[in-house]
């Protein structure tokens, strides 16, 4: 366990340029993250918010800087010592990640491998414990029943959930979130991200996630990190930050064609999921109508 008065996470003039890049994918970003903080990257895609959390548990090297997680300076870790920084460290991923023709228990249970060694095929070659471990996970986020269930014929919040339960197999100290809800409903959205920041408070992890809803970053995080090509640009708590104030730096984001298109992505976004809610209410309220003008049979 990380010391108390130690940050969690310390990032220090880290810079990470990809082999025939034209520009870095990070560039000098410094940061410190406590035990127990929320935080949330929040930036347009291809600014940087992957990279970064992908160098918090050694997922990538960084072409210049230093990375510290948990104590332990990330690119210094090789083979068995990486396992290990990286068993402290779960990972939600934005498409799930979870192996579709097997039951929800045993994705769950995938998330416990780092503990055991081999190979394992089937819910019965892991040890009893680990079962009831991944049995009770499966309970806190609301799908015990579904355990025997195939992973892929569950609807995408519910994939989710089971991501997340799989993270937690690890007892992690620190969880890693990428667009968690990137492919999922505004409604399944802000049901997964208050089961996250709720397992968080029970847990004291320390969260880091990357968002690109603003609404949804101020509602959920501590401190929101801006971040524009790499770099940060805006580094705050929550509760002294305006959507408008925000908003102000998504709209200096958009300097280069690319990143102009990559706004205009995301706001066609958002307006289909308005447009989505909208429709969806005017449905259940032509249903409502409907059934109050039913002659009785």
């Amino acid at each position: 366990m990380t010391n108390s008065d130690t940050p969690a996470v310390r990032i220090t003039d880290l810079g990470k340029t990809y082999p025939g890049a034209a520009s870095p994918a990070l560039s000098g970003v410094s940061l410190s993250v406590e035990p127990g903080e929320i935080v949330v990257l929040l930036g347009l895609s291809g600014s940087g918010k992957s990279t970064l959390l992908r160098h918090v548990n050694g997922l990538e090297t960084p072409t210049e800087g230093k990375v510290v997680s948990l104590g332990e300076t990330v690119s210094d870790l090789r083979g068995r010592a990486l396992r290990g920084l990286r068993g402290r460290i779960g990972f939600i991923f934005q498409q799930f990640e979870l192996v579709g023709a097997l039951t929800v228990l045993e994705n769950v249970l995938t998330g416990g491998l780092s503990t055991l060694r081999g190979p394992r095929v089937g819910i019965f070659t892991y040890p009893r414990g680990l079962r009831e471990k991944a049995l009770s996970h499966l309970d806190r986020v609301g799908l015990l029943e579904f355990a025997y269930q195939r992973a892929d014929q569950l609807s995408g919040g519910q994939q989710q959930r089971v991501g997340i339960a799989r993270a937690l197999m690890q007892d992690p100290e620190i969880l890693l979130a990428d667009e968690p809800v990137a492919s999922l409903d505004p409604e399944s959205s802000s049901q997964v991200m208050s089961l996250i920041r709720e397992i968080a408070a029970e847990r004291a992890l320390t969260v880091i996630c990357s968002l690109h809803q603003v609404d949804l970053a101020l509602s959920w995080g501590d401190r929101i990190l801006g971040l524009r090509a790499g770099q940060v640009v805006l580094d705050t708590h929550t509760d002294s930050l305006t959507r408008e104030e925000v908003m102000e730096i998504y709209g200096r984001v958009a300097t280069t064609t690319s990143e102009i298109e990559a706004l205009e992505d995301e706001l066609a976004e958002a307006r289909e999921q308005v447009l989505s809610q909208e429709m969806r209410r005017s449905a259940r309220d032509r249903f409502a109508e409907d059934l109050a003008n039913e002659e009785p049979a």
